[in-house]
Order: C-alpha cells, then sequence, then structure tokens
C-alpha cells in the first residue's frame, strides 16, 4: 500500500499544475470563448520569468514565483490590450482566433528561444533533499509544489465561490449582453480574467520547473496536452471543473505507472494516459464531468 500511497501523492502534485494552468485555459474560454494555444508558452515564459529572479538576482524561489505570476499576468493583459482586443472588435470567427492562438504561440516560443536560448535551465534550489511523512517521500521541489499548488487552488475556488468579482466573472461567463445591462464592468473584468489567466500560468511554469529538475523553451508546449485533458474532463469553459480535471488526472497518470496494474505502465508513456482519457471522455460525456455549472 506504501506504492499506492506515494502514487496518489505524487499525482496530487502533478495534478495540483494541470489545475492551474487549466483555469488559466479555461477562463478566457469560458467568457471570450477563445481557445488560447499560447497558453503553453504563458506557462514556459513563467519558469524563465523565475529563472531570472532565482539565478540572475540570486532571490529565494517564493520570490521568483511571485515575479513569474507579476511578469506573465502583464504579458497577458498587454497581449489583451494589443492582440486579442483588437481582433474581437474587428469580430474575428472563432476558427481565426483559434488559429491567431495557434500562431502566437510559435511566436513566443521562437521568442524564447532567441533570448533564452535552446540549453535546458534548472533552478538554484536543493535538489536532493527529501522529507518522509508517514512512510510517503517528497523532495524539496515537489514539497514547495504541494504548499504553493493547493493554496492557489484553494485561492481559485473561493474567489470564484465567495468574491463579488468571482460572482461578476460567472455572471459575464452566463451572458456578457445581460451582465453589461446589470452595471458589470465588463472590460474590467476581462482584463482581470486575463490577469489571473497569466498569474494562474506563470505559477503552474514555476512548480513545474520544479518538479521536471531542469527544462527548455518546450516544456509548456510538452505540458499543454494532459492540461487541455483536465480541462475537457471538468468542461471546457469551467474554471471549477478544470480544478477537479487537473487533480483527477494526475492521479490518473501516476496511478498507471502502479506494478499492482499487471506491472504498470513506464513513466513514459503518461501523456499517452493523458490522451487516451482525453478520448474517453469526449466519446462518454462530451460536456465535461462538472459541464456548466461555472456559468449557472
Amino acid at each position: 500500500m506504501g506504492e499506492l500511497f506515494q502514487l496518489l501523492v505524487d499525482g496530487l502534485v502533478a495534478g495540483s499544475i494541470f489545475a492551474l494552468a487549466g483555469v488559466g485555459l479555461s477562463l478566457p474560454f469560458g467568457i471570450l470563448r477563445v481557445v488560447n494555444f499560447a497558453q503553453g508558452e504563458y506557462v514556459t515564459c513563467g519558469a524563465y520569468a523565475a529563472v531570472v529572479v532565482n539565478l540572475v538576482l540570486h532571490g529565494n524561489m517564493f520570490l521568483a514565483a511571485v515575479a513569474a505570476m507579476v511578469a506573465v499576468a502583464a504579458l497577458s493583459l498587454v497581449l489583451e490590450v494589443g492582440y486579442w482586443r483588437p481582433m474581437r472588435r474587428r469580430r474575428a470567427g472563432h476558427f481565426t482566433m483559434l488559429l491567431s492562438s495557434f500562431g502566437l504561440s510559435l511566436v513566443i516560443r521562437g521568442l524564447l528561444l532567441v533570448f533564452a536560448g535552446a540549453a535546458t535551465r534548472t533552478y538554484d534550489f536543493d535538489k536532493f533533499q527529501v522529507y518522509s511523512f508517514a512512510g510517503i517521500r517528497l523532495s524539496a521541489s515537489q514539497l514547495v509544489a504541494v504548499v504553493l499548488g493547493f493554496a492557489s487552488v484553494v485561492f481559485v475556488a473561493v474567489l470564484f465561490s465567495r468574491t463579488h468579482t468571482g460572482k461578476a466573472m460567472r455572471a459575464l461567463a452566463d451572458d456578457q449582453s445581460l451582465a453589461a445591462v446589470s452595471g458589470v464592468d465588463t472590460d474590467r473584468l476581462i482584463k482581470i480574467t486575463w490577469l489571473l489567466s497569466g498569474a494562474l500560468a506563470g505559477l503552474a511554469g514555476v512548480l513545474q520547473g520544479l518538479l521536471q529538475i531542469s527544462f527548455d523553451p518546450n516544456m509548456g508546449a510538452t505540458l499543454l496536452l494532459p492540461v487541455f485533458a483536465a480541462v475537457i474532463l471538468g468542461g471546457l469553459g469551467n474554471p471549477y471543473g478544470a480544478l477537479v480535471g487537473g487533480l483527477l488526472l494526475g492521479v490518473v497518470m501516476k496511478l498507471s505507472t502502479w506494478s499492482a496494474l499487471g506491472g504498470g505502465l513506464s513513466p513514459v508513456w503518461e501523456n499517452v494516459v493523458a490522451f487516451l482519457v482525453l478520448v474517453v471522455v469526449l466519446l462518454l460525456r462530451p460536456a465535461g464531468m462538472v459541464g456548466k455549472a461555472f456559468a449557472r
């Protein structure tokens, strides 16, 4: 049973990252119907922003994580004002927006390769420190990911369920025209949506960089498949669903390696498991597990 509990904990650690990135991906779709393929590159930008603070400025990982969230939130807002908003004003269709987001992801990845280089990076962090709790082993990076990841998951859940801003965002997702007539400042909330989406992507990038130990500009692109699977599992456009779907997908991916299941799969097949989960959910429950509860 020790192996099972270890895999469950590892799955929740990985799932918290999927959940954070998934909420960041789900929010713009729920409110603006924008599927942002560049979300993976937002995640990567967060990891590299933390590199600047941690390696160049010699800041600790907490400061690096905060800086990454601020930097990517700012990037997300700049792209909203200079890229997404002009397209919406020109009434660009969903397919045009989809292709534009894909092109944006290629541009950001190319810029990262030019300015950061293709070499792998690693944080100045104790990679060999291991803590043991009731037989479950966690590295220092996993422990940081657990604390920051779950604190952020709780924050997002409380934001949408308890705060005026969260409730207004839910109203905006339900019906923009009605929300505007009701006195909701839609422009302000759209900006907050992109800021929150970017901040969560930045934090997810730092946590993923810690768990991977080393990373390169392709990290976000690799992470995008399980993030999309988590979002669809929970219901596209539903941040609550993204939280649940991310955590559940992380556990399923890690449990696929359990030796009790016919010896288990090799960890290299975990992304294939995520793809299979995506296909099964699309076939059986296209609206996802949680559906459209966010809008209601």
